[in-house]
């Protein structure tokens, strides 16, 4: 879709903080994180909502948050890794995976701009413990 920024993200036609990616999916840094770290995993493909998605992406995405759950609380130190479906920012389906240290925190009135320098040095420790992992959304 010409006017989706997930998928203009997807195309590779404006910058983002990429820090895994497939055929089928990516993941990278949300701009206005609720903590560092916080990931948005989309499909490559411009789906509207996530329960529209055909079985075998639908398993996919949700094979891919739970692959990249573990380093993604590794690198962060988190206690845990929370994971928001709401799909009201972006028409496009996404799951939000969000270091977290204690209840309440994945409350989005807490999302505030990250500084490009932290959203570089983040970018990197994630894409660290990634590759000591094996991906599989299988």
């Amino acid at each position: 879709m010409a006017e989706c920024i997930f998928c203009k993200i997807a195309a590779k036609e404006i910058p983002s903080h990429i820090v895994w990616e497939d055929e089928k999916f990516m993941a990278f840094l949300d701009l206005r994180p609720v903590n560092p770290g916080h990931l948005l995993i989309i499909p490559k493909e411009h789906i509207d909502v996530v329960f529209d998605m055909p079985d075998g992406l639908y398993e996919g995405i949700f094979n891919t948050a739970k692959a990249l759950s573990t380093p993604l609380q590794s690198a962060m130190g988190s206690t845990r890794i929370g994971m928001v479906v709401e799909g009201f920012g972006v028409p496009h389906a996404h799951i939000h995976l969000v270091p977290i240290n204690g209840p309440h925190e994945l409350d989005s009135s807490r999302a505030k701009p990250a500084a490009e320098e932290k959203l570089v040095e983040t970018a990197k420790k994630i894409k660290a413990e990634i590759e000591k992992t094996e991906i599989n959304q299988q």
